[in-house]
């Protein structure tokens, strides 16, 4: 294979995934470590890709750990995990539940789901704004809003939500997270990390909702450490490093062959 039709196909890799592995491009295109590293570079160089420790993404992609992308940057990476994740999240709701999601974009897949799924009745906590209005006028679906000051991702953060939080009960927390590496849960803004936390004490349990992509990135405020997330939703593409530091958490992978975004 050329080298152009290589760096070709790692392209098209980031832009549909968001990001890519060298230990799976090494293994998809059959070459070495070291090529798959230059071919990564040459693209760099290029300003296609951003390299970053393991691989590669999108030029565009929150590279320090006090970027804070946009809701409509964030929905466009891993789309088919996302909706993956999303449906896998949806059959673990039951009617007569009180519900949160937080703020995201994958969180806000499932909230287009509730939205259409006829379960009911059902309650949900939520910080997100464009989650509210996907469940405004959902049929037996009641949305409370926690208030507070909007983010650059359309979160509702600070002392106000945390307020709001403080004195509501939950079933479980569906929770979307900027990253997540082997010390936990983290996002660029601290106080939206502060919310996060205020959602976690209100629920009976955690479901934290993260593709594979999510794995290693790095925010400036930690969240929570991997010990108080009870489930891990997330796709089948997940490292295996990461795997083994996920022993106190259950772990649910889904399929992603068949998603679309």
């Amino acid at each position: 294979m050329l080298a152009s039709q290589r760096q070709e196909r790692i392209l098209a890799a980031v832009r549909s995934e968001g990001a890519a592995r060298v230990a799976d491009l090494v293994e998809s295109l059959d070459v070495s470590d070291m090529t798959v590293r230059r071919d990564i570079a040459e693209l760099a160089r290029a300003g296609l890709v951003r390299r970053v420790h393991g691989g590669a993404v999108a030029p565009d992609a929150p590279g320090r750990p006090t970027d804070e992308p946009g809701f409509e940057a964030k929905r466009s990476w891993a789309g088919p995990e996302k909706a993956a994740i999303a449906h896998a999240a949806l059959a673990t709701i039951e009617p007569g539940q009180a519900v949160a999601l937080s703020a995201g974009t994958t969180t806000f897949l499932l909230a287009e789901l509730l939205a259409g799924s006829g379960i009911g009745p059902l309650t949900v906590v939520t910080n997100g704004l464009r989650i509210a209005d996907a469940l405004h006028g959902a049929d037996d679906i009641e949305v409370i809003l926690t208030g507070g000051v909007r983010t650059p991702s359309d979160a509702l953060v600070g002392p106000v939500a945390d307020a709001t939080l403080a004195g509501l009960r939950v079933d479980r927390l569906y929770l979307g997270v900027h990253g997540l590496d082997a010390h936990g849960l983290t996002t660029p803004n601290l106080a939206e990390a502060a919310t996060d936390r205020a959602l976690m004490a209100c629920a009976a349990a955690t479901t934290v909702l993260a593709d594979h992509t999510k794995w290693g990135v790095v925010g400036l405020a930690r969240i929570a450490p991997l010990d108080d997330v009870d489930t891990l939703l997330t796709d089948d593409a997940l490292p295996a490093d990461a795997r083994r530091h996920l022993t106190a958490t259950t772990l649910v992978t889904v399929d992603t062959s068949g998603a679309t975004p």
